[in-house]
């Protein structure tokens, strides 16, 4: 190469900098979100608007859309695996594990154990663990219970909450068993077989279970509705997770579970 092609070497300026909290000045919340998900990340993020400095950061666990007992209890051994995807080096304040009927299948404590084998530091739950809090917190203990799943799955739900101290008087479903459906059902049918659930008599509140249904937009509504505290997957378990992560913004344009706090628990 002749001497006068040599490339120039030109001056990369280096400028100092100051760090800061981030997105996440107030506090940084993982979820394990299904790959079959359509609803739980849009449905946190109606609620995170609300709430600034605080950030959501999700990473998808393989599942198959189909769910049955036998598909939702082979995600155990991902769970990990996919919690440590999570930014990495990074710590959190809470975590979450975004599958109601895997929760219950699996079980809610070891799903909160293998998400802190993962992540030591979190505050773990799912969304039964949160809905539990949030009957607490609302003093409810007779539950209607709304589902997309098949009877098989249905059964195990009732018998869950039966064998955590609370009754479910009445359960309806959708029967449907496909995530891509199931998170395409409308929120008007999903607020009209609220509602019809909430006329029990001696029902305390009703829960909408699975985090690709649509209920958070409807929650303060049915609740004028129906006289009746709601609350759904989603909306337990952000409220959870917010609280577990010393959140404690009150916020009743989400319903009444919304102005609680843990001590209320």
């Amino acid at each position: 190469m002749n001497v006068h092609e040599l490339p120039v070497q030109r001056e990369i300026r280096k400028f100092d900098y100051e760090t800061d909290e981030g997105i996440a000045e107030r506090a940084r919340i993982g979820m394990v979100v299904l790959a079959s998900d359509h609803t739980i990340e849009h449905e946190f993020r109606l609620i995170l608007e609300k709430v600034p400095g605080v950030a959501l950061y999700q990473a998808r666990i393989e599942n198959e859309p189909n769910i049955t007992p036998e598909t939702l209890k082979a995600m155990e051994a991902r769970i990990v695996p996919t919690t440590d995807l999570l930014l990495p080096g990074m710590p959190f304040d809470a975590i979450g594990f975004g599958c109601t009927s895997a929760s219950m299948v699996i079980g809610r404590d070891r799903v909160c154990s293998l998400i802190n084998e993962a992540r030591s530091e979190a505050a773990p739950t799912n969304p039964v663990s949160a809905a539990f809090a949030a009957f607490h917190a609302l003093g409810a203990k007779r539950i209607a219970v709304l589902t997309p799943y098949s009877d098989d799955v249905n059964e195990g739900i009732r018998s869950y909450f039966e064998g955590a101290g609370f009754e479910v008087p009445i359960m309806g479903s959708f029967k449907e068993p496909n995530d891509n459906v199931v998170a395409r059902i409308s929120p008007r049918s999903v607020a009209n077989a609220t509602a019809e659930l909430a006329k029990t008599p001696g029902v305390d509140a009703v829960f909408v279970s699975c985090t690709s249904v649509r209920l958070v937009r409807d929650v303060a509504q049915l609740e004028q509705l129906t006289g009746l505290p709601v609350t759904s997957s989603n909306h337990a378990i952000a409220w959870h997770t917010l609280r577990l992560a010393g959140i404690n913004d009150r916020l009743p344009e989400f319903g009444k579970l919304f102005t609680l706090g843990l001590q209320d628990a």
